[in-house]
């Protein structure tokens, strides 16, 4: 079929959308792929749904070499299934919640681990069914507070779930690793450049999960890889290398000192330094105290939490919020401070915390004795050589402190580098979690209950389509790999007359006849409009069909290099063909 561009359904801008904040976003609505609807929410147009078409058939056609089942689950979902798993109230205000006519709770699903178990556990009963692997591509749904960045950040996204039912761990091992390989094959076919991090499993729960992130500048994570290694992981799921325990009887006694007007940690080492007290300190010597309150889901009540970590260093929220989960996290108010008199703002030590049943987690490096430069609970006071084990006792240890390029990685081996990707694909070895929840068992051999095992795979489908175009874009338009274009060739009929308009028309068909998928740009529009449009859609292949058809040449650009070719009409559909095969 060839694609006319005086008929399709599209409009290009010449102008970038007012909320753009990223390429892909820019691009895609300018060049007629999208179009927003509402905040999260954006309408696919005939060339974006041919992309995102082709997406899917990459996906499904690798889900299915590793034996995975394709089904399809509605996303109207009743409340009960998650209100047995407990992920009707982790989920909090990320959950689209409704109710029926009779009163009945609903929710638009974000996820369906509940029902692929409740399926199966339907389905099958004895161990000669396993293993299984069920997938489907749907529409979910998540109540982002802040949505974002085009189609990368939506309310509503098109999403591959797949899910794993094995007899013991080494069959979830087992397909693990099929997912695995079958994710790294996908984003291959579609010519992504990515890496595999270490991740922490949030709202799945489980233990082994690995994130897969298309690199890309404006990525909303931020992961880092060694040096000296192959390790790399979320933010999130970096471990801090704990310095060995100290003795603290060598230890100096904690003296508390009269330190005015020093509530920040430079204001205080600029002090501590001119005071003469025989020794320089830096900020990595004094140990600052960060208040939060957290709240359990379904809680209604907040609990005060201190975190405690080297004054070089600041908290990191999105770590912070990860190791607390499912707990809600929020900054103190001042009315929060005015409830707890007993929180001395800037001078906030482990005294006081201790003391009034605040709970105390400290970043890892505060180990039994080592002293610190903290807080002495009252105003313009400091306590010096604080010794941790000594003087003080956490209750525990927190992964909360920014991470940053140069700290050593978690496995010894070199240092951190740090860069920022677009998650495209996350894979979980969930374990019984789900299957404890609604008793999914197979009756074994001996004809006793065997606890199935499961693993959850998930790839953002519709976020590919941005991910793809955040790297496949130059500054004209977008640069879609072959596997994915809405087209192979884009054929610009450079000129009025009838003997190219007729030409433009043979060619197309003969490359339609080929099997070679074709954009006609047969508008009675200028030849610059024609470029600029083939330009900003951005297929592999530019045709031009101009003044050379009166001595059988057309021009063949490639849209990723920007090279020129001549190539006479009767040899255009093999150069195409060795062209798209390369």
């Amino acid at each position: 079929m060839i694609t006319r561009m005086s008929s399709l359904f599209l409009r290009t801008l010449r102008e970038d959308p007012a909320d753009a904040e990223v390429p892909s976003h820019r691009l895609l609505v300018r060049a007629g792929y999208v179009r927003r609807v509402a905040p999260g929410g954006y309408s696919w147009l005939p060339l974006g749904l041919r992309v995102l078409r082709r997406i899917e058939r990459i996906v499904r056609e690798e889900m299915d070499a590793i034996g995975g089942q394709e089904i399809q689950f509605p996303a109207l979902l009743p409340r009960e299934p998650y209100e047995a798993s407990g992920r009707w109230t982790e989920y909090g205000p990320s959950l689209f919640r409704l109710k029926d006519r009779k009163g009945a709770d609903h929710l638009l699903g974000p996820t369906h681990e509940e029902l692929f178990t409740l399926t199966v556990k339907g389905e099958f009963s004895s161990y000669k069914d396993y293993p299984v692997v069920l997938y489907q591509v749907q529409t979910k749904y998540r109540d982002e507070e802040r949505p974002r960045a085009g189609i990368l950040r939506g309310r509503e996204f098109v999403m591959k779930d797949s899910y794993s039912f094995d007899l013991d761990d080494e069959g979830l091992e087992r397909s693990y690793q099929l997912h695995r390989a079958a994710y790294q094959r996908i984003f291959d076919r579609l010519g992504l450049r990515y890496v595999i991090v270490s991740a922490t499993s949030g709202a799945m729960g489980g233990s082994a999960s690995e994130e897969f992130l298309a690199e890309a500048p404006t990525g909303e994570d931020t992961f880092v890889r060694s040096t000296g290694s192959d390790f790399a992981a979320n933010v999130e799921a970096v471990v801090t290398p704990a310095p060995p325990a100290q003795p603290v009887e060598d230890k100096p006694e904690a003296q508390v000192h009269h330190t005015p007007d020093t509530p920040t940690i430079d204001s205080l080492v600029g002090f501590l330094n001119s005071a003469g007290l025989g020794r320089s300190f830096t900020a990595a010597d004094t140990l600052k105290n960060v208040l939060v309150k957290t709240r359990q889901p379904g809680a209604k009540d907040w609990e005060l939490l201190a975190v405690g970590l080297p004054g070089d260093r600041e908290v990191d929220l999105k770590r912070l919020e990860s190791a607390v989960y499912p707990a809600e996290v929020a900054l103190l108010e001042e009315a929060d401070f005015r409830n707890n008199p007993f929180l001395v703002k800037g001078y906030i030590g482990p005294g006081a915390l201790l003391a009034n049943g605040v709970r105390y987690l400290v970043d890892p490096r505060v180990v039994t004795g080592t002293a610190w430069v903290t807080g002495a609970d009252k105003a313009d006071h400091h306590v010096v050589d604080l010794v941790c084990g000594r003087d003080f006792t956490p209750d525990g240890t927190i992964e909360a402190a920014e991470v940053r390029e140069g700290d050593p990685a978690p496995d010894g081996e070199g240092t951190l580098v740090a860069a920022r990707g677009i998650e495209i694909g996350h894979i979980f070895q969930l374990g019984r979690k789900f299957a404890d929840a609604f008793g999914l068992d197979a009756l074994g051999p001996d004809s006793k209950p065997i606890r199935i095992t499961m693993g959850s795979y998930g790839i953002g489908v519709s976020r590919l389509v941005a991910a793809i175009a955040e790297q496949h874009h130059d500054e004209l338009g977008l640069v879609w790999p072959a596997s994915v274009a809405p087209a192979s060739v884009y054929l610009v009929v450079a000129g009025k007359n009838e003997e190219i308009r007729a030409g433009g028309e043979r060619i197309a068909a003969e490359l339609d006849a080929a099997g070679i998928e074709v954009i006609l740009d047969d508008r009675t529009v200028s030849p610059g409009v024609k470029f600029a449009d083939a330009e900003l859609v951005g297929v592999p292949y530019i045709v031009v069909a101009g003044r050379g058809l009166a001595n059988g040449v057309v021009e063949v650009k490639r849209r990723s290099t920007g090279d020129r070719t001549d190539v006479e009409v009767g040899a255009l559909v093999d150069h195409l063909r060795t062209a798209l095969d390369a």
